[in-house]
């Protein structure tokens, strides 16, 4: 690797994904691009300032020119239209699905084995449109989303249990969205089971927010989360460049794991150097596998509407 990253997009997630890079010391150099005359500029000056400050060395350039971006060992594809309160995920489908096949066709052009990191909702289907657009085998890339919604999990339990939040696990698997399948039977802490730890009914109130997770944000700040989710990419990218084979949940494409075929799934993925190295099948109940399959259903759907095949 030649310790070259771009992020794709310079929003509040792209700016926040390129600090925690460069914060982390986990590239050479951050190549920021936006569609937006001066956006990845401003953004990437503004980083660049504070490094005297910080101590950190200044590795943030702005992409203007792609040919900045050439050989870049990872993409990260935050691009695309926020959601609004009130708004889905879905809602953003159409317009995100055409702003994602813009940035990987030209991503591709210049990085042709590079490892993608898909951002923009709805995230299971923008995995698609990505891998299509590129013609990005399914090794080389992956969405982010069960590592947030499983860290948003965590969070929960750790403040109604009142324990450290290093003690817990959790296990979140399916869709990016309001049909994710959070598993608490997979869900620990220091070990221990959740279902042991709690009643079902409060059990059902963490699973439920965890679902909603994306729209409290919104409701608070009216604009999406950017901090949780650029921690997320960042525990991603760190997996991949320092070769650490870690099992984390993300989106993946299945092609028969669980009894599914033909779409980006959130699933458990060992990420390493060569990017999804293992697609980890866990068992699941009759209850917990109907519900991942109904999860990878609506993403079909999803796909069928913009007009992409599985």
């Amino acid at each position: 690797m030649n310790g070259k990253i771009t992020v794709f997009g310079a929003g509040n997630v792209g700016g926040a994904v390129t600090r925690r890079l460069i914060e982390r010391k986990l590239c050479k150099k951050v190549v920021l691009v936006d569609r937006s005359p001066g956006k990845a500029q401003g953004i990437a000056l503004d980083i660049l300032e504070a490094s005297p400050v910080d101590l950190l060395e200044p590795v943030c350039v702005s992409g203007e020119d792609l040919e900045q971006t050439r050989n870049s060992d990872i993409v990260v594809i935050t691009a695309g239209a926020t959601r609004k309160e009130g708004m889905t995920r879905d809602d953003l489908l159409k317009i995100n699905a055409e702003i994602v096949r813009e940035c990987v066709t030209k991503a591709a052009m210049y990085s042709p084995y590079a490892f993608y990191i898909i951002v923009s909702n709805p995230l299971n289907v923008m995995c698609h449109v990505a891998m299509q657009a590129g013609q990005i085998p399914r090794t080389r890339i992956t969405g982010m989303a069960g590592i947030l919604d499983a860290s948003r999990f965590q969070y929960f339990i750790s403040k109604e249990l009142n324990v450290s939040v290093e003690n817990v696990q959790a296990m979140v698997l399916g869709e990016h969205g309001e049909d994710m399948v959070p598993v608490p039977r997979y869900s620990t802490v220091a070990g221990i089971p959740l279902p042991e730890l709690m009643p079902a009914e409060k059990l059902e109130e963490l699973v439920a927010r965890t679902r909603d997770g994306g729209a409290e944000i919104i409701r608070l700040m009216h604009t999406s989360a950017f901090y949780a989710p650029a921690s997320a990419v960042t525990q991603m990218v760190a997996a991949v460049v320092m070769d650490k084979k870690k099992i984390l949940p993300c989106t993946a494409y299945l092609t028969g794991e669980y009894g599914i075929s033909g779409a980006f799934v959130g699933v458990p993925v060992k990420l390493g150097a060569n990017g999804v190295e293992e697609i980890r099948e866990i068992e699941l109940t009759g209850d917990e596998r109907a519900a991942l399959a109904r999860s990878a259903e609506k993403i079909k759907a999803q796909l069928a509407a913009i007009g992409l095949t599985c």
